[in-house]
């Protein structure tokens, strides 16, 4: 199973989601609205650069934990 076939939005193109807390580096699989908003909110509670939207494959990727929490009001 991709990690694409189990996002919440399919429509969505999936992206690559690196968080960084503490020293440890964290990638997830993420729709782009999800990822977007996720890293909205952490941008406010953590350190500006701790995460970022990478470029590239998600394959292998194990998906944001809570990932459809970031896409209800």
């Amino acid at each position: 199973m991709t990690a694409h076939s189990t996002s919440p939005r399919p429509d969505e193109d999936d992206v690559h989601l690196s968080v960084h807390l503490h020293d440890v580096r964290m990638d997830f699989a993420a729709c782009l609205t999800a990822a977007l908003l996720f890293v909205k909110d952490w941008r406010i509670y953590h350190y500006h650069d701790a995460v970022a939207i990478i470029p590239g494959d998600t394959d292998g990727l194990p998906r944001l934990p809570n990932e459809r929490l970031y896409l209800e009001p």
